[in-house]
């Protein structure tokens, strides 16, 4: 087996059924969705939703090929409308009316899609001129249309465990029958795929042209980066800072520390992290420990000064002092719980002795009337501890602030 020396690889590696198809078992094992569909040969629209390399495109086609459909494939990226939409369904009625035969409408990056672009798709999808199948990067709940959702199966696909990534490295290999690959090569592919079965095979193709003797260095070579899939806007950048937030919040540096790699390496941007540290200082630390909002305050500072790629150290010391800080929420609490008063309870006047007496009317009306202003001080000079209400009179006694950390 050679390769086509114009065809990419992983077009020429691309699964034609289900026994080549490599992952997703919970969707097209045996007994599984996927599978029970094609086998009955009863398929409906769907949304495969996943990152990058997963097979969401080949899935599509091996679904095509099982049922005798004509795959369609569609794109925005290709300059794809709503005017090339009714091309594609006119064919499709065009061919189900003269030869039985069904169309799949492969959508691909469903998510680009604007509210009419998706929208045209839908009288055809109800009535069964096209079987709809979506393919996205993005969470289908926020970026394709309710109508469309509704009638069409969301499916989840994942990343490629490492003996998943490994079986492709090996059925790529065999492309290069002249070639050797170095065990420790193949392990450093496997390792910086990171589930992308995409860049594991185009891994083998570089390293290949690179080398007949693949080594670790030449595979180091060909792989320059891990390829780590995280969209700044999307569900990956969300779950990240969520990881990182509640890892600080669970006392865990460590972990910590992972998320913020993650992001580090995602190119995030500092200042969106750092802003996130000193709302989690005031939060979550609070007066547990003060300096905490300093340091995640003096960390924005610093990173907006710096910027990438010094200013992984700045967070990443920032990020472990707040994770092992001491924790507390009377600060927050407090505020919360002072918020939904105001939401909830009628607001009563403030005292009169709380009021500045700035003209003769006013302090007629007694306005500063008996208010000691420094009652620390009177205390301190005469021992005597003055008792004076702050409240409005319907939240006297109120308790908002209460210290809860250990000291």
């Amino acid at each position: 087996m050679f390769k086509d020396m114009d065809t990419p690889l992983a077009d020429l590696m691309r699964p034609k059924t289900l026994t080549e198809f490599v992952g997703q078992e919970h969707l097209v094992g045996k007994g599984k969705p996927i599978r029970r569909m094609i086998e009955n040969k009863k398929v409906i629209s769907m949304v495969f939703w996943g990152p990058p390399g997963t097979g969401k495109t080949t899935l599509a086609r091996i679904i095509s090929k099982y049922i005798d459909a004509n795959f369609v494939p569609f794109s925005t990226v290709a300059g794809g409308g709503v005017a090339e939409v009714r091309k594609i369904i006119a064919e499709a009625k065009k061919n189900y009316g003269l030869f039985q035969k069904t169309t799949v409408l492969f959508v691909d990056e469903i998510h680009r899609f604007n509210k009419a672009q998706q929208d045209a798709f839908l009288p055809y999808v109800e009535d069964g001129t096209i079987t709809l199948i979506g393919a996205t990067t993005e969470n289908p709940g926020f970026e394709v249309i309710a109508p469309l959702v509704s009638r069409s199966q969301i499916y989840v696909l994942y990343a490629l465990n490492d003996k998943e990534i490994e079986t492709i490295i090996k059925r790529a290999i065999k492309f290069y029958p002249k070639h050797k690959f170095d065990s420790e090569a193949i392990k450093h592919i496997i390792k910086n795929a990171n589930g992308d079965a995409r860049t594991a095979i185009n891994a083998v193709e570089l390293s290949s042209s690179i080398s007949r003797h693949v080594t670790l260095r030449v595979s180091e070579e060909a792989v320059q980066r891990k390829a780590i899939y995280y969209d700044k806007k999307g569900d990956w950048h969300y779950d990240t800072i969520s990881a990182f937030i509640k890892s600080m919040r669970g006392s865990d540096p460590d972990a910590t520390l992972h998320y913020l790699a993650r992001m580090i390496k995602a190119g995030e941007d500092p200042i969106f992290i750092a802003r996130r540290m000193v709302i989690f200082a005031a939060e979550d630390i609070g007066n547990a420990q003060p300096t905490a909002l300093v340091v995640a305050t003096s960390a924005m500072q610093a990173c907006h000064m710096i910027g990438w790629p010094e200013a992984s150290l700045i967070l990443a010391q920032a990020a472990t002092y707040l994770a092992t800080a001491k924790k507390s929420l009377s600060s927050s609490m407090g505020i919360w719980s002072a918020l939904s008063d105001i939401d909830e309870k009628n607001l009563d006047p403030i005292p009169l002795h709380l009021r500045n007496p700035e003209n003769k009317i006013m302090k007629a009306l007694g306005y500063g009337q008996g208010h000691v202003r420094y009652p620390w001080k009177v205390q301190r000079e005469t021992g005597r501890k003055i008792v004076q209400e702050y409240m409005p009179k319907n939240l006297k006694g109120r308790k908002y602030y209460k210290a809860d950390w250990n000291k």
